[in-house]
């Protein structure tokens, strides 16, 4: 599918069905150096399970054209119009890593339309390592290497996969590659310059789902409690939902365990 936001024709995965803005609407928001194809799995679940579903590359990355956005309040701006362009009033949102930073800081800026929230490997503030924000802006495949690494556990590393075949950091590192040259520098850039996240998650007065590997390096469980105390306005506490034997790759690693955290979710009263 394919919509026009701010002028520029953007690529989105509706998860294998047509997008109906009179189901329940969720925005899959990828992270930093990736596209759409991370939420594969989960996308075509929450499709076929009674959801209307918008995955889309953002700007300047994927099959989406232009220049990627230098900031988290910019992407999150963006958001906003792309639910002005696909017509939608009101949507949950999800998003992984650096998506998450982007979906908590649209609920902020956009409460009155934001039903939902799901962050998923997520901390605030988000710092990156700088040998990380080094390699990324001068040395593309160490950054991929030292992503891979962190990323996933060690099974995953040697050729564990829940779909048969699948050499998931090969995978990776091939969507990594495939993104336009900055895209990856730019991105990890956002994440660290971002300094509001707490202050956004203050705000935050909707039901709120934080998903956190059980084994995840880039965003450990441990780091995540600022953010989860943040969230104080939300309805019960932010519900932390801990996923088994998986790395900040979760989507990957465990798509089972994280599309049922997420359905479960959403359709929980």
């Amino acid at each position: 599918m394919e919509l026009s936001v701010n002028d520029t024709s953007t690529y989105l995965y509706t998860g294998g069905r047509p997008f109906d803005r009179q189901q329940p609407v969720v925005v899959l928001i990828h992270g930093a150096g990736h596209d759409h194809s991370v939420w594969n799995f989960q996308a075509r679940q929450l499709a076929h399970h009674g959801f209307a579903v918008l995955a889309p590359d953002l700007p300047g990355h994927g099959r989406t054209p232009g220049t990627p956005l230098p900031t988290i309040e910019a992407l999150a701006d963006w958001v906003e119009a792309l639910l002005d362009a696909a017509g939608v009033v009101h949507a949950a949102l999800a998003g992984h890593s650096m998506g998450s930073l982007v979906a908590l800081q649209t609920a902020t800026q956009a409460p009155a339309r934001i039903t939902r929230l799901i962050l998923i490997g997520s901390v605030a503030p988000m710092p990156v390592a700088p040998p990380l924000l080094e390699a990324a802006a001068h040395e593309r495949n160490a950054a991929h290497a030292m992503i891979n690494q962190w990323s996933y556990t060690p099974a995953s590393q040697l050729g564990a996969s829940p779909v048969p075949g699948v050499f998931l950091t090969g995978l990776n590192q091939r969507l990594m590659e495939r993104q336009r040259e900055g895209v990856l520098a730019n991105d990890l850039s956002a994440c660290n310059a971002y300094q509001g996240g707490l202050e956004a998650a203050a705000r935050i007065a909707i039901p709120c789902a934080m998903l956190c590997g059980e084994r995840d390096q880039m965003t450990p469980r441990k780091a995540v409690k600022p953010l989860q105390e943040a969230l104080a306005k939300v309805p019960g506490g932010a519900r932390m939902i801990v996923i088994k034997d998986a790395g900040h790759a979760m989507m990957a690693e465990a798509p089972d365990a994280v599309g049922d955290a997420m359905r479960g979710f959403l359709t929980s009263t």
